[in-house]
């Protein structure tokens, strides 16, 4: 796991070495062992890197092949390298180290673009050719390892995070507003913008192609690959599904433990991570496990049930691992939020601060981690999102009623007000367009039950899980960790594409959806006591874990922010996003942005995902606007 980068000059003025140096020391933090620079001309590239395969100098990077015409930089694992180094051996390349590095190289040089498709892995890569002049940038399917690019009519730069590209004297440093609206319209980005304008990150599956065979450097974007949720036709036993599932997730994990140093596992006590654990801990002896619990003292409601320590513990013993726990307390959201947004950079899904906790503690033991995501996106794990057809009785329905609850943050019209210091207009943010448009990718327009939840499952597994996988490699590769996904295995995925919902989801008896942000006491128990979500995988896991887990209501990763922000935490948010001199303020309008606030504190609404969402957006002008 690593940093990458590159810069190209289009003026073809040769490359200042010290620039490159600069971009690269500033993620030094995803790649402490090693560092590499190369240049020629007007083009350079560089790497950071952690050591996880083959720790020797043969697998420093930039990587050139032996002809010195292709320069590869690569961030990533790909779990199947050895059966291409098979295939490639066959075909007559020769090869010096033990890396995947090498092997991703040269099936890059065979089978260009075409590659990409071959790999089961995570990656993000900048491939060279110093005769055609050709730079191809990739990014994984589903969108693990971030990718970064931007382009003026002085250079073309990309990199594994937007800092590398901030040190540069000619970017343009401008706010893309639109985008910070879209992110408080879904507290997500959904398009590939960021909050610079022209600074964007590369889509996941997609591949991008800078050509300089004419006089203007021009670029191509292709997408490769894409979610594509649409059930079998084909008819087997739903013990058959069972097993095919317990096979493939098998051999995930098993695949994704080849490393050359240790390998540890989040475990949380829910069945997700807890499969994970029990098929590591048979093939690694004394398997260390990292759990993440929250101080409880102050909180109320449904927050007394997110302490899940117990539950993993049990599961620790079970499985004999090596268990190591912290508890987060009010005051950890204001002692690590300087340090989270400098790593995290633009915002996403949720209140992330629990993430970089956690990946600290687990850094101080081992170098790469397993995690659970993607198992909730892909096999149905929040049954009280999904809209059915007989509450929403056509495809057009079902499109603005999901829109309406997918506003995560603020509903249109107060957002109107609320940004009414802006330069732009909201409404001239087609938020809904955008919405539309990934929905729309899913093809499946009917108005049958499992139409109506394939297209929920890819609309979450499309932005919300992406969201969720760029806060998991910010923050862990913030301390220098690799986090491993067995969810997000090639099979595995096409498995779970082609799972009859049926075999995902229970009966869901709610009148439609709940706005999981501002549960009360009559929807609580929607929220915090179901386990009609992941059916195919809790009967897996039967083949791991207890039976008693394995029914347990689903419960996901979250702090008692909710009690928190309007008791113990209530003085640092009102310094810190209640105040006139707030830079918030300079885009927000503070008479609405506070009525908002006080909603939380008196308890009319819970604005716990707003009130983090200022928080965050407030730090991030202090350090980067």
């Amino acid at each position: 796991m690593c940093g990458i980068l590159g810069l190209i000059n289009f003026n073809s003025d040769n490359i200042d070495y010290q620039t490159l140096m600069k971009m690269n020391q500033i993620q030094a933090h995803r790649g402490p062992d090693d560092e590499g620079i190369w240049y020629d001309k007007n083009v350079g590239i560089g790497h950071r890197r952690l050591s996880i395969i083959d720790l020797s100098s043969l697998a420093q990077q930039p990587m050139l092949d032996e002809s010195k015409r292709y320069v590869l930089t690569y961030n990533g694992e790909i779990y199947n390298f050895l059966s291409l180094k098979k295939e490639l051996i066959e075909l007559g390349y020769s090869f010096n180290s033990s890396s995947d590095t090498e092997v991703v190289l040269k099936s890059l040089i065979e089978w260009g673009s075409r590659a990409l498709s071959k790999f089961n892995g995570m990656f993000a890569l900048g491939f060279w050719d110093n005769h055609e002049r050709k730079l191809l940038l990739a990014r994984d399917r589903y969108g693990i390892k971030p990718l970064y690019y931007y382009q003026n009519s002085e250079i073309f730069t990309f990199s594994s995070e937007q800092k590398s590209i901030l040190t540069l004297p000619n970017f343009h440093k401008k706010l893309d507003e639109a985008a910070i609206i879209e992110y408080f319209t879904f507290q997500n980005i959904l398009t590939n913008k960021t909050f610079f304008d022209d600074l964007v990150i590369l889509e996941p599956g997609n591949y991008l192609e800078l050509n300089f065979d004419k006089k203007k450097p021009y670029l191509k974007k292709t997408q490769y690959w894409d979610f594509n949720f649409q059930s079998d036709i084909i008819s087997i036993s739903e013990n058959e599904y069972v097993e095919e599932l317990s096979r493939l997730f098998s051999n995930s994990v098993k695949k994704q433990l080849i490393s050359d140093v240790e390998v540890g596992t989040y475990l949380s006590g829910g069945i997700d991570s807890g499969s994970i654990a029990a098929v590591a801990a048979s093939n690694i002896e004394n398997l260390k496990s990292f759990t993440c619990g929250f101080d409880l003292s102050s909180a109320s409601g449904i927050e007394l049930t997110f302490d899940e320590r117990e539950k993993a513990e049990a599961m620790s013993a079970l499985l004999k691992t090596e268990h190591y726990e912290m508890i987060l307390k009010a005051g950890d959201i204001e002692k690590c939020i300087k340090e989270l947004v400098w790593h995290m950079e633009e915002p996403r899904v949720g209140q992330s601060y629990p993430n970089y906790y956690i990946s600290g503690l687990a850094s101080k033991f081992i170098k790469v981690i397993l995690s659970g995501a993607g198992g909730d996106e892909l096999f149905g794990g929040y049954p009280w999102r999904y809209f059915l057809p007989e509450n929403y009785g056509n495809y057009d329905d079902y499109i603005n009623s999901y829109y309406n609850y997918w506003q995560r943050l603020v509903r249109n019209q107060t957002l109107i007000e609320m940004f009414s210091k802006s330069s732009i207009d909201v409404r001239d943010v087609n938020t809904f367009g955008i919405f539309k448009n990934i929905l729309n990718k899913n093809s499946v327009y009917s108005d049958s039950k499992s139409d109506f939840l394939n297209n929920s499952l890819y609309f979450e597994s499309k932005t919300f899980l992406h969201g969720l996988l760029v806060v998991e490699d910010k923050l862990s590769m913030s301390h220098g960790l690799e986090t491993r996904l067995p969810f997000l295995d090639n099979d595995l995925v096409d498995f779970a594409m082609r799972c009859p919902v049926e075999l995902k989801l229970g009966n869901l008896k709610r009148p439609e959806p709940l706005n999981e942000n501002n549960y009360g006491r009559k929807k609580k128990e929607y929220f915090s006591k179901t386990n009609q979500g992941k059916l195919i995988l809790r009967k897996m896991a039967m083949n791991y874990i207890p039976r008693d887990l394995m029914e347990d209501n689903k419960q996901g990763f979250a702090a008692p922010d909710s009690s928190w922000f309007k008791g113990k935490s209530i003085e640092f948010v009102k310094q810190r996003i209640m105040s006139k001199n707030s830079k918030i303020y300079s885009l927000l309008d503070f008479e609405i942005t506070t009525k908002l606030i006080n909603k939380h504190f008196t308890g009319k609404e819970n604005k716990r995902l707003l009130i983090w969402s200022l928080l965050y957006f407030e730090e991030w002008l202090n350090q980067y606007a």
